[in-house]
């Protein structure tokens, strides 16, 4: 499925959608491993089964693994015209019976353009017998629709495993439209592999290709086969795991790029890329008659320049309906039947486009107004960490307009709906910029204080006698955590926002009882998301005699803690820094008074990050005030070494610590 993600990288037209479209592919990759063929729609017949497989009591890659692949086959085949093919064949071996239970069933994603054919799967029983999968037992499903696009799967159970059986499946993938070239091609999944084998056939016989590999020991050297391919094995592939807060996979995963030479492929870098695109869309910048109207009309009696960047900026948000975005109003079908527009006058006139249309009207309007709009290309760190010196097709995007002032340069994205005036996506903060340019020029985007991203949350409430809590609690999400809620919520009905609320509340707090719930501001583009209800849980506080043990940090509490193994493979990276702030107010029970009120003790990770925490009664001593500080990601410090690990933890320990800190109330 790799070369899907090149396939249909995403276009200036399509790019927020597929965002959603690629991380459920990926979710549905990482828990199956995808990996040659039979004889149906020409896929290659059943491999003989060795009695020493059979006979493998024990893994051999990893000593504790629950299954092992004995082999994952995929052959490539670029020589069909337009169509890729891509035949896949695995084997798999049953230890334990967790990796039966994980192995039993398998989905294989597909987009719109891509048939599926010969799939088959059997069942080879410890006995040497045989269960082959019938062919109605192969069900087709449709995941997630966007924009026209379709995320399909092909899902089937294995019947009769066992420990010590093997299963196999093998099918061929059809893409049309698509090429080998820049494919991706992985070579580590969720369970280990005695041998890994790619076969590339490029789309013409004197076509010579390389391969540049990423997070391996060794690249993988291609040989000459038969019929025009050439492949490559890799024995003993371990088993990717992925660890809580660790950097994108294609940082830390074992993967490589396929990459056919032409005169393209010695010419093209990102500055050939940036100039390109910069004569390709000057006609599009261009100031009118009609635009420079409006823009002189928008900005008003702005005086400063960033007033008249606000007015701009929040005029494009507020005036062009956004068809990239869920919440936009209008169906697919609707979509497509929209006039395409060719300059920003038409984005104007119609009063919609897609994101990129948007931007590309707050550049024009912007030129308008006397300021000097470039386009910018931004990598995205929540897939890559970017290398200027590696050239990876698609690393770079066209998804900013970035504005000069004075000897810096400014980006603004007002096509993507939730983000707010001087922020962009959390992916694109703190990374190397690519100004398009007739001389490109280099600028690192700016990383948003954790100020920006705050959780605030409110509880006032009353405990009784026999322990149970209930009050009205109010939470408010601004910056990258307000985005994460939008985004989080924008598609569903009112009532499913409450069940998804009440669903988050209870996973840490399995009896609370919640009601009134209000839910605000989901599609506002510029005003704060908020949480509004009201809450009861009985014997939230623990009675022994005629004491009550009470956590105070009621919005912590059941919450587990965030790094719990000893040890550490990958680094540690945190998206974006954030902060929150928690106020509590807990009404005594009559008859019961504080004895312990103590507080944890404040700390801090030197600018990195601070934990404060201070707890008081109020003055007739009937009602625990408690207050919460902290913040994270403070100097711009998202990424730690896996050799810092013990330090990050332990900090997060004492937070956890903190949290869960308890005070006693005594019966008078």
């Amino acid at each position: 499925m790799d070369n899907i993600r090149i396939r249909l990288h995403p276009s200036l037209q399509e790019y927020s959608s597929l965002i959603l479209l690629h991380a459920i592919v990926a979710l549905i990759l990482a828990s199956n491993v995808v990996g040659p063929l039979g004889a149906r729609d020409g896929v290659e017949e059943w491999r003989p089964v060795d009695p020493s497989e059979l006979a493998l009591k024990k893994p051999i890659v990893e000593a504790d693994a629950d299954a092992e692949a004995i082999f994952w086959d995929i052959r490539i085949d670029d020589h069909g015209g337009s169509d890729l093919v891509l035949s896949h064949y695995i084997r798999i071996k049953i230890f334990t019976d967790r990796g039966r239970e994980k192995e039993s069933s398998v989905d294989i994603p597909f987009f719109n353009d891509t048939k599926i054919k010969g799939v088959a799967a059997r069942t080879i029983k410890p006995d040497g017998s045989i269960i082959e999968l019938a062919k109605g037992e192969f069900i087709e499903r449709t995941i997630v629709k966007a924009s026209g696009l379709k995320l399909r799967t092909k899902t089937f159970v294995f019947p009769g495993i066992e420990i010590g059986s093997i299963i196999e499946y093998k099918w061929k993938e059809v893409i049309s439209h698509a090429s080998a070239n820049n494919m991706r091609l992985k070579f580590q999944r969720e369970i280990p592999v005695q041998t890994i084998t790619y076969h590339i056939k490029p789309s013409d016989s004197s076509t010579s290709f390389d391969v540049r590999s990423y997070n391996m020991a060794r690249p993988p050297e291609f040989q000459k086969e038969k019929n025009g391919f050439q492949f490559t094995t890799i024995s003993k592939v371990a088993a990717f795991r992925e660890e809580p807060m660790m950097p994108p996979e294609d940082k830390v995963r074992s993967w490589a790029i396929v990459r056919y030479h032409n005169f393209f492929s010695f010419v093209f870098n990102y500055e050939f890329m940036a100039r390109g695109l910069y004569f390709g869309y000057q006609p599009y910048l261009k100031v009118d008659d009609d635009v420079k109207r409006r823009s002189a009309e928008i900005v008003g009696g702005a005086i400063s320049p960033d007033q008249k960047l606000e007015k701009i900026f929040s005029f494009c948000r507020s005036n062009i309906r956004n068809t990239s975005y869920r919440g936009s109003g209008f169906t697919a079908d609707e979509t497509e039947k929209l006039k395409d527009n060719k300059k920003p006058a038409d984005t104007l006139k119609h009063g919609v486009g897609t994101w990129f249309d948007v931007n590309l009207l707050f550049a024009a309007l912007a030129c308008a107004a006397g300021f000097e709009t470039r386009i910018a290309l931004l990598p995205d760190r929540g897939e890559n960490f970017f290398d200027r010196s590696a050239v990876i097709p698609g690393a770079l995007r066209p998804s900013n307009i970035a504005i000069r002032s004075g000897e810096t340069w400014r980006f603004f994205d007002p096509g993507v709906p939730y983000i707010t005036l001087g922020m962009l996506r959390w992916q694109e903060e703190g990374v190397d910029a690519l100004i398009a340019d007739d001389s490109p020029a280099w600028v690192v985007t700016p990383m948003s204080p954790p100020e920006k991203s705050r959780v605030v949350r409110t509880a006032m409430l009353r405990l009784d006698e026999n322990g149970a809590i209930e009050g009205d609690i109010n939470i408010e999400y601004t910056g990258h955590l307000a985005v994460e809620e939008k985004a989080l919520n924008d598609e569903d009905s009112p009532g499913q926002r409450e069940e998804t609320l009440k669903t988050t509340v209870k996973d840490r707090l399995s009896a609370a009882e919640l009601t009134n719930i209000g839910i605000e501001n989901v599609t506002d583009p510029a005003k704060p998301f908020i949480y509004k209800y009201h809450v009861r849980v009985p014997d939230y506080a623990q009675r022994t005699g005629k004491r009550l043990f009470v956590q105070p940090a009621f919005f912590h509490k059941g919450i587990a803690a965030l790094f719990e193994t000893s040890t550490r493979r990958f680094p540690i990276y945190f998206h974006f820094p954030w902060s929150e702030e928690d106020k509590v107010t807990i009404a005594l029970p009559k008859g019961y008074e504080l004895e312990n009120a103590e507080a944890p003790a404040p700390f801090t990770g030197g600018a990195v990050s601070s934990y404060v925490v201070t707890i008081a009664a109020s003055k007739d001593h009937s009602t625990l005030v408690y207050n919460r500080k902290f913040f994270f990601g403070g100097n711009d410090t998202l990424l730690f070494p896996a050799s810092r690990y013990e330090q990050i933890k332990l900090l997060f320990d004492k937070v956890y610590k903190s949290d869960n800190h308890t005070i006693t109330l005594k019966q008078i």
